[in-house]
């Protein structure tokens, strides 16, 4: 009975997202869009910059409004059981200067995600991938080294990830992307998540009480 993966998406799976919190708290309403309404990544991040730019935001004004979000309600849990029958990584399309203090609020899951560039007077001014379609790399990285992988995520940049995982699960997805990939099965609650990857699992599991 091998061990299992599971990779799951941060932002829209264990909390909230990032840039909708700041759109929130700034006013600044073009900032809502995320992976959530936009397939192409570095059209969505060029259109952030811009706006981050108009606005005068720096890294510590989008560093303020993150360091006040929590996990989703039962994210803390249901984190913990996936760790203690799975080895967990946390594939996501954030990056290290946004993600610090939700890893603290989740208790230090291993994170894979991105960099920003940032100028000596604190604005953001670019970004680096740590590759380009880094949760499906990783994911047929972890296959190769004979990890069966379940995955789960919420947004178009989690379904080439969640394509190529042995069990790819949409979790709380817009309308607009579970009906496009109607291959993947959809789950609402933390229950039904691990619920899926239990029967999916190749070991005698509990269940997650959450």
């Amino acid at each position: 009975m091998a061990m299992e993966m599971v990779c799951l998406d941060l932002e829209g799976v264990l909390v909230p997202e990032v840039w909708v919190n700041v759109a929130e708290t700034t006013g600044i309403e073009a900032l809502r869009l995320t992976t959530r309404e936009v397939a192409d990544y570095d059209e969505l991040m060029r259109h952030r910059l811009r706006i981050l730019e108009t606005h005068g935001l720096k890294l510590a004004d989008l560093q303020a409004v993150i360091a006040a979000m929590e996990p989703h309600p039962g994210a803390v849990e249901c984190l913990g059981w996936l760790e203690r029958h799975f080895q967990v990584v946390v594939l996501s399309d954030t990056f290290y200067d946004f993600a610090a203090p939700l890893m603290v609020k989740l208790g230090f899951p291993t994170l894979f995600c991105h960099e920003l560039e940032v100028a000596d007077d604190g604005r953001v001014t670019g970004y680096r991938l740590r590759l380009d379609n880094q949760k499906q790399v990783a994911v047929e990285a972890f296959q190769r080294l004979n990890l069966p992988v379940f995955a789960a995520g919420d947004s178009y940049n989690d379904t080439a990830m969640l394509l190529a995982a042995d069990l790819g699960v949409l979790f709380r997805p817009p309308q607009k992307v579970a009906q496009e990939f109607p291959q993947l099965p959809v789950t609402q609650s933390f229950d039904q998540l691990t619920a899926i990857f239990q029967e999916a699992s190749s070991r005698r599991l509990p269940a997650f009480e959450g």
